[in-house]
């Protein structure tokens, strides 16, 4: 169990005042459409039935209980995994009202849990800012679920209502009995005929409400979970200054206590955290309504054109750039700053594939009138801060001046010169990127496999003597120092930094194909984080992926098998009656010939590879810099605290 708190709320922090917490009735509740489609669909509801679908059951059933928040009346949330399989959410807010609803004729319980689209966020007067993306929650959660069970506490009575089969209510809501407590308990079975898997992951929740904690500060959440005896309680007073205060946690910051931005009115709110430390990249991690914008909008725009502004003429005011100097850029003054903005308003209009990008144009001059005026304060009342974020910004300049050298010099070297280097690049015939494949191995001797056992028309190889630079460690300037960084840039044809351009890849397919030992793996980790800093619009759009070697050939009399884990050498071994001799584990890719790489690694119909995808860039931001960064503590706890998720140590090692 952990406990996660701060101070309380000082004299003038406030929240947004959204509407009264009376006359919450059904008449709020607006409806628009039925459940018909949601069982059939239940990906355009919940994007699909993995593991990521089941568990936006569970956001759906929080932002309604977060919304209460919003609106004033709510300040403790329990989430509970429970032994059986189900889950839980419990609210203090006003509970659902139980009143007949004007236009279904039913209890407003019944109406909200079985009608999509019914609730107090399409334009009914209950909620002036709400969290829920679609407003189709709560009759979603039922209509995917084997069981659900309601129960409302509220104008002096407890009410209960259960609901099976997908949604269908199996009795009227009734009063079981007096109460004079206030809030909404909703807990839901999701059905096995629906979803790929019905467990619930700890793991995958955690990280989420602690989020909501930290966007919404006094809001105490608290999670249980019955199958492990696992609990954690999230209370954050200081909002989005603990939020970044978290996410800097094993980096080394310039300022010990973050700028923080805040400003409201009825109707909108926007808050800022920013604080600096003295890695090279930029974090801005972006909210609208407590939903998180990955691909940014407005607000962030809002956001980087003010701070380039106001920092320059702080530093041109205070003398801190030389007569001469050019302006900084805003890639060099966000360089080593993570920032969070939080914006809170009544109609947020979503974009981009995935809806995650904020489209009210209102929002970018707000946002950019608060950190104008708010951000010159702060400076003017705290020097010492200005002044280090002007050096580590000008301090930057230079070396983008010096990487932007270093690019021109990678640009001059075609690719006549690199394939006529010895072990290096060995170009497939195809020029069609969507059939093309390059392959970055690990090592000369499992290269010269490759090449001879590849298909030449379509699978390039590129040798990798050693282990690359760790780019987390290092500007760009530096890293284009590094001969093999240069060589995969200028193979795969689609520049670095500025010029970077993903639509020049020359390959749509980038395999990572290391050995199955701890070096294998720590030059796969050291890849994975060059692309991530340097290409990660490549990992974005699909084009990273790992190899998969096997551990073991077994032979038995003229037959040879191969196992990919020690489970398959196992089951194999007993398919196969057992053998002779014990069977060979395979150390590293060079061990094998030609013909045994190509069938078990690189033949399209036969082999297995991993896609590289990016479910949550804060975590995966997070992981790359304990991992990878400067600072040992933090990196031994984590393999504490992870080293038993290594089953077997052999395939490491």
């Amino acid at each position: 169990m952990s406990e996660e708190k701060d101070l309380p709320l000082t004299e003038g922090e406030h929240h947004l005042a959204t509407t009264s917490t009376g006359d919450y009735t059904g008449a709020q509740i607006q409806v628009l459409e039925g459940l018909e489609a949601v069982r059939k669909r239940p990906g355009m509801y919940i994007g699909g039935t993995s593991t990521r679908g089941l568990h936006h059951l569970i956001w759906e059933i929080v932002d309604n209980s977060v919304d209460e928040h919003l609106a004033g009346v709510c300040d403790q949330i329990t989430i509970t995994m429970h032994a059986d399989g189900s889950c839980s959410v419990q609210d203090n807010g006003r509970g659902v009202p139980v009143d007949i609803h004007p236009k279904t004729g039913q209890s407003t319980v019944e109406t909200v849990y079985t009608v999509l689209h019914a609730g107090g966020k399409f334009g009914g007067s209950a909620y002036k800012v709400s969290g829920g993306l679609h407003g189709v929650g709560a009759s979603v959660v039922n209509a995917l679920s084997s069981r659900m069970y309601v129960r409302v506490n509220t104008k002096g009575g407890l009410w209960e209502m259960e609901f099976g089969d997908g949604g269908k209510a199996l009795y009227d809501l009734r009063r079981i009995g007096d109460s004079d407590q206030h809030g909404t308990y909703v807990r839901f079975w999701p059905d096995p005929s629906i979803f790929e898997t019905v467990t619930f992951d700890a793991d995958t929740v955690v990280p989420r409400i602690r989020d909501y904690a930290f966007l919404n500060r006094g809001l105490f959440i608290h999670f249980i979970d019955e199958r492990s005896n696992r609990e954690h309680r999230f209370k954050y007073n200081e909002g989005l200054q603990s939020f970044v205060q978290y996410l800097n946690r094993s980096r080394e910051v310039l300022h010990a206590k973050p700028i923080y931005l805040f400003q409201a009115s009825e109707t909108q709110e926007v808050e800022l955290a920013i604080q600096y430390n003295d890695s090279y990249s930029e974090n801005i991690y972006s909210f609208a309504n407590n939903i998180r914008t990955g691909e940014g909008g407005t607000h962030e725009t809002g956001l980087k054109t003010a701070l380039t502004r106001v920092i320059n003429l702080y530093a041109r005011k205070n003398k801190l750039l030389k007569d001469g100097e050019d302006n900084l850029s805003g890639e060099d003054i966000r360089e080593g700053m993570i920032a969070i903005i939080s914006v809170k308003l009544q109609n947020p209009q979503f974009e981009g594939q995935t809806k995650s990008k904020l489209g009210n144009s209102e929002v970018e001059s707000l946002v950019a009138s608060v950190v104008s005026e708010k951000l010159s304060e702060f400076l003017e009342e705290n020097p010492a801060v200005g002044k280090r974020i002007i050096e580590k910004s000008v301090s930057a300049s230079r070396a983008r001046e010096a990487a932007r050298k270093a690019r021109e010099l990678v640009r001059r070297k075609n690719a006549l010169e690199i394939s006529a280097l010895p072990g290096k690049l060995t170009d497939c015939s195809s020029r069609d990127p969507a059939e093309s494949e390059l392959f970055l191995v690990e090592g000369d001797s499992a290269g010269g496999s490759a090449k001879q056992g590849r298909d030449r028309r379509t699978q390039a190889i590129l040798p990798l003597r050693g282990k690359i630079i760790n780019v987390e460690k290092a500007r760009l300037d530096k890293i284009l120092g590094h001969e093999e960084v240069r060589t995969i840039i200028t193979a795969l044809g689609t520049g670095v930094g500025d010029d970077f351009d993903a639509s020049k890849c020359k390959y749509h397919k980038v395999v990572i194909m290391t050995d199955a030992d701890v070096d294998g793996s720590h030059i796969r980790t050291l890849l994975l984080t060059f692309f991530y800093r340097f290409m990660r619009p490549l990992i974005d759009v699909g084009y990273l992926y790992f190899a998969r070697p096997p551990l073991y050939m077994i032979k038995k009399g003229k037959q040879q098998y191969y196992a990919y884990s020690e489970e398959e050498k196992d089951a194999i071994i007993d398919r196969i009656g057992g053998i002779s001799d014990k069977p060979q584990r395979y150390k590293g890719l060079g061990e094998m010939n030609p013909e045994q790489l190509w069938e078990t690694t690189m033949d399209p119909t036969k082999r297995t590879l991993f896609k590289v995808h990016l479910e949550d860039a804060m975590e995966a931001d997070q992981i790359f810099d304990v991992l990878m960064g400067d600072k040992v503590p933090p990196r031994r706890l984590f393999i504490e605290q992870n080293a038993h998720l290594v089953e077997n140590l052999d395939t490491i090692g």
